[in-house]
């Protein structure tokens, strides 16, 4: 049986993450041998966030709090969080967040989700829509909704 202790994450700071977002990561799926449902645990030190506001489309996102007071931004404010609470976040515009850790100690927190691909991903504080599609496809395709064209450009 493979098994992961979310308590002893072996975290990753990805030196491209800009000041704000550099939190730990393990994304702990393949460990696990996961396949419909993918997880990472975040190590989020004071004064940073794991990533910007966004919502999805063919993502259920839960959040479970396993250390600190993390703040979550969501469509109707903010709210402090304590170990122990578990929240969902359902697809589209209603499921919006973004965890920050405003305490002196850092936060721990699980992201769990249903996976598919494709799938979307919208950040309205900066305006930008992502796709993300099979691993062997490529990374994400990440653009401004501004730089959108119509349904039938080129075609004719």
């Amino acid at each position: 049986m493979a098994r992961f202790n979310v308590h002893r994450a072996d975290y990753t700071y990805a030196p491209d993450r800009p000041d704000g977002y550099r939190c730990g990561t393990q994304r702990f799926t393949p460990l696990i041998g996961g396949a419909a449902i993918t997880g990472t645990v975040y190590e989020v030190p004071a004064g940073e966030s794991t990533i910007p506001y966004h919502y999805e489309y063919g993502a259920e996102e839960w959040l479970l709090v396993l250390d600190g007071r993390p703040t979550l931004r969501h469509p109707d404010g903010e709210d402090e969080l304590e170990p122990g609470d578990l929240v969902c976040f359902p697809e589209g515009p209603a499921g919006a967040h973004k965890v920050t850790n405003h305490g002196d100690e850092p936060a721990r927190v699980m992201i769990i989700s249903t996976y598919s691909r494709p799938a979307v991903a919208v950040f309205p504080d900066s305006d930008k829509v992502g796709v993300w599609t099979n691993e062997e496809e490529g990374g994400p395709v990440i653009v401004e909704r501004s730089s959108g064209v119509g349904y039938w450009h080129r075609e004719g």
